[in-house]
Order: structure tokens, then C-alpha cells, then sequence
């Protein structure tokens, strides 16, 4: 399988770094709460000293945003999102161990974490403009369609597994108790992002070795070098 960024959006957004790692033998009988606690120790003392949309990591999305012609209060990216949430209730809701320490290191370092059940994807995945034929599957079980250019993830079928890019993901590939192999994707556009992401990718690989008995296979995606195999 292989995951990739079209040209069109390396053409549009040169400044884009991304990480990609790849886990089997996932499953949700581990306890990651001291990883948790650790990671939204860092966001704690980060958000102590300013909210989060003063943060460049996330201004960078919400320039991004904007130049995708959506309103940047009104569509939030993921890790934006998460940071909201947890400033105003200082804890996030537990869904799956995997889940649940993605979103903490997303805290941590302000940058969207998105979480795929591999097996739920047909054929490749990448992160292209929309043709508006697409199907969606949200949450509560209804499909949409995306808008034609919209930024999505879009697999073989020519299924939906985000929308907007890094504003909301599809209930068809969300980790479930019966999930075992999984794609995490980590994205940033601010100024420091390869630095970022380099760092993010390494922290994160390091965590699944300590809770998984696979270890990860990861790399660092840019113009470049835009493809990741596995």
C-alpha cells in the first residue's frame, strides 16, 4: 500500500511537511495514561502562557485554511480543535489507547494526528483535491460528498477518509476495538515544520515500540520525497 500527496498539493502548498507511520499487532489492552499525562503536561504549560490560536503551528493551518477558501473559525483543524477542548476542559474524552495517545502527542506538539484503520482503506490512499464524486461516511452513519477541490484523503475507491484535510476524519477507517494495523499521518505548514515533524514522528515511534510489540515503520514526507510504502 501506499500513501502519498498529490502534486497538485505539493504545487499549492510547498511548505508542507508530513510524517507517516505504519503499526500491526495493535490492539486495545494497554495502558498509555502515563504517556497521556506527560504529553498534556507540555500542552498544559504551553496553553498557560497563550491560547491556542496564538500558536504559529496553528495560525500556519488557519492561513492554510483560508487559502482553501474555508473560514478558519468555522473549520477548525484537528489539532486546533483538540487544543480548544482541552484548554477549556483540561482533559480529552478516552476512546482507544492508540487513539487516546495520538491525540496527546498531537497536544503536545500543536500539529494534526490522524489515526486510519488499514484495513478499512481500499487500494492506495492520498491526500488530493476533491473531484466531488466521492462518498463520506460521517460518524453518525450518514453520507456526504465533498466538495469539488476540497482537500481529502481519498483511497482507491474513491471513498472519503477526511475532509477538508485535516478538519475532520471518516467513521469508515476509525480504530476500533478490533483494529490491528493502522496508518498515522502527522502534517504541519508552520515555519519550523520539518524540525517539527521530524521530532513528532520520532517521539510517536518510540511510544508505539513501548506499547505495541511491532515496531512502527515511519518516514519523513516532503516535495521531495512524497511517497511512503508499506
Amino acid at each position: 500500500m501506499r500513501f502519498n500527496h498529490s502534486a497538485a498539493l505539493w504545487q499549492s502548498f510547498p511548505e508542507l511537511h508530513a510524517g507517516a507511520l505504519h503499526a500491526t499487532g495493535i490492539d486495545a489492552d494497554v495502558d498509555v495514561e502515563a504517556a497521556i499525562t506527560s504529553f498534556g503536561a507540555i500542552a498544559e504549560a504551553r496553553l498557560a502562557g497563550a491560547q491556542e490560536s496564538e500558536f504559529p503551528e496553528i495560525q500556519a493551518w488557519r492561513r492554510g485554511f483560508s487559502r482553501m477558501g474555508l473560514k478558519p473559525t468555522q473549520y477548525r483543524s484537528a489539532s486546533e480543535a483538540l487544543l480548544r477542548r482541552f484548554r477549556q476542559e483540561h482533559a480529552l474524552p478516552r476512546l482507544h489507547p492508540l487513539v487516546d495517545l495520538c491525540n496527546a502527542v498531537s497536544l503536545a506538539f500543536a500539529i494534526p494526528i490522524a489515526v486510519f484503520d488499514v484495513e478499512k482503506i481500499a487500494g492506495d490512499l492520498e491526500v488530493r483535491p476533491a473531484t466531488g464524486d466521492e462518498t463520506y461516511l460521517t460518524f453518525g452513519g450518514d453520507i456526504e460528498h465533498p466538495e469539488p477541490n476540497e482537500v481529502i484523503f481519498a483511497d482507491g475507491e474513491a471513498r472519503a477518509h477526511a475532509r477538508r484535510w485535516t478538519n475532520r476524519q471518516s467513521g469508515l477507517s476509525a480504530v476500533r476495538q478490533t483494529t490491528r494495523s493502522v496508518l498515522i499521518v502527522a502534517e504541519a505548514l508552520h515555519a519550523s515544520a520539518e524540525a517539527d515533524i521530524g521530532r513528532l514522528v520520532s517521539t510517536l515511534a518510540d511510544q508505539l515500540a513501548k506499547a505495541w510489540p511491532a515496531a512502527p515503520k515511519a518516514a519523513l514526507l516532503s516535495a521531495a520525497s512524497p511517497h511512503f510504502e508499506f
